[in-house]
C-alpha cells in the first residue's frame, strides 16, 4: 500500500520521535508529513531523518512564524487541512499537542491515528510552561483554546481507528473524544543482553527538563538527602534547576548513547517525578536495563510500575515524600534488590519494537478485512 506517515513536528526528539521512528522502521517507503520541521534542532537524532521524504506545511516554511506556533495555534486547522492525501491507501498520523489527527482523508483511505495524548494545555493538565501566570496571556489562551478544544474533539472523529499509547491515555480518549481506542504500547529500546556493570553511589533521572516533569522536587529531595543525582537532559529549566542544586547533583546534559547506556547501568535507581504522564519511555528504559525506578504514582506510570516488585512509588507530588522512598530504598536487602533488578527487566521486554510491531500489523489487517 502507499503509505504516509504525518507528524505533529520535528523541532525537538522525545518519546513521540521514537515512535514515529518505529513506524518508519515498519513502513521504510512512507512519506512524512509534518507541519514544521527543523533537523538541526534535533541533535544527534538528525541523521535518522536525512534521508527520508519530509514535507513541511506552508507554515513551517515561514521562517519567523515556525518558532512562535504557541501564539498561532489557531492556525492549526489551516495547517493540517492544506496537504491532500487522496493518493494515499494508508495514512498513520502521529499525534499530540499539534492535533495532527486533523488531516483530511478520502474514503477509501485507512487513516490511523496514534494518539501520544490529547493536547495537555486544552484539558488543565500541567504542561511545560506555565502560561496562565500572565494575565493577557491567560485570556488570549482562554479564548483561544476554546476554539481548540471544538477543533481538536472535530479532528479526533476523522481518522478510522485510534490507538492509544496506554491506557491511561484510552481512559482521556474515551472522556474528552467520546470514541474507543485500542491500547498498543510504544516500542522502547532496550539492549538484547546487558553488560556487566558495578552499581556506583548515585541516582539518575533522564528527562527534557520542564516543569511537567517534577525535576525541581527532585533536586530538593536530593538536596536535603546529600546523595549523588545525574541529571540526563537539557531544557527551559536548566538555568533555574541548576540554581537549586547543591554540589551532589550533576547536570549531564544531552549525552552519547554510549555515554547513557553507561549511566543507567551503572545507576542505584532511576527516578521520576513527572505529573500524569501518559506512559513514560525513560523509566522503562531504566527497567530495560534493570534498574529499579522510584517513581509519582501518576499516570501511565502505574501500568508497568508495581510497588516493591520493580521500584517504589512515591505517592505524593513534594520532597518529602520521594526523601521517604528513597530512605526505603537504601535499605533493601541484597536479595531483595537483586530480585527488584531481575524483576524491572523482565517486566520492560514485552515493549519491544517486535511487539510494537506485530501489534500495528494486525491492527491494520484486521480493519481491512473487515
Amino acid at each position: 500500500m502507499k503509505t504516509a506517515i504525518v507528524h505533529d513536528q520535528l523541532l525537538e526528539f522525545g518519546g513521540a520521535e521514537r515512535v514515529l521512528c518505529a513506524l518508519i522502521k515498519i513502513f521504510p517507503k512512507a512519506d512524512i508529513y509534518t507541519s514544521t520541521a527543523d533537523l538541526n534542532r534535533l541533535g544527534k537524532h538528525k541523521n535518522l531523518f536525512k534521508d527520508l521524504n519530509i514535507t513541511e506545511s506552508w507554515f513551517g516554511r515561514l521562517p519567523i512564524l515556525k518558532y512562535y506556533y504557541s501564539p498561532l495555534r489557531f492556525l492549526t486547522p489551516l495547517i493540517w487541512e492544506s496537504f491532500d492525501f487522496s493518493e494515499y491507501d494508508l495514512v498513520i498520523s502521529s499525534t499530540g499537542s499539534w492535533m495532527c489527527k486533523g488531516i483530511i482523508t478520502k474514503p477509501q483511505t485507512l487513516h490511523i491515528s496514534y494518539i501520544h495524548h490529547p493536547p495537555r494545555f486544552l484539558y488543565y493538565y500541567q504542561t511545560a510552561i506555565n502560561w496562565q501566570k500572565y494575565a493577557v496571556v491567560k485570556v488570549y489562551g482562554l479564548i483561544v483554546n476554546q476554539f481548540l478544544r471544538q477543533y481538536d474533539f472535530l479532528a479526533s472523529q476523522r481518522p478510522d481507528i485510534l490507538i492509544a499509547n496506554s491506557r491511561e491515555t484510552q481512559l482521556r480518549i474515551a472522556k474528552f473524544y467520546r470514541r474507543e481506542s485500542e491500547v498498543i504500547y510504544p516500542p522502547v529500546n532496550i539492549p538484547t543482553k546487558l553488560n556487566a556493570s558495578k552499581t556506583e553511589d548515585y541516582y539518575l533521572t533522564v528527562s527534557r527538563l520542564a516543569k511537567a516533569k517534577n525535576i525541581d522536587l527532585i533536586i530538593k529531595a536530593f538536596n536535603k538527602l546529600q546523595l549523588n543525582l545525574i541529571i540526563v537532559g537539557i531544557g527551559k529549566d536548566l538555568k533555574y534547576l541548576k540554581s537549586l542544586a547543591k554540589n551532589n547533583i550533576v547536570f549531564a546534559g544531552n549525552v552519547s548513547d554510549k555515554q547513557l547506556e553507561s549511566l543507567y547501568e551503572n545507576a542505584k535507581a532511576f527516578v521520576f517525578a513527572s505529573q500524569d504522564e501518559e506512559f513514560g519511555i525513560a523509566p522503562v528504559e531504566a527497567l530495560g536495563r534493570s534498574l529499579p525506578v522510584i517513581a509519582y504514582k501518576s499516570g501511565g506510570v502505574k501500568e508497568y510500575l508495581i510497588h516493591n516488585h520493580n521500584g517504589l512509588f512515591f505517592e505524593k507530588l513534594e520532597p518529602e515524600s520521594l526523601i521517604e522512598q528513597i530512605k526505603a530504598f537504601q535499605t533493601l536487602n541484597k536479595d531483595k534488590l537483586t530480585q527488584m533488578k531481575l524483576n524491572a527487566r523482565k517486566t520492560a521486554e514485552k515493549f519491544s519494537f517486535d511487539n510494537f510491531k506485530q501489534n500495528i500489523l494486525e491492527l491494520i489487517s484486521k480493519k481491512l478485512q473487515t
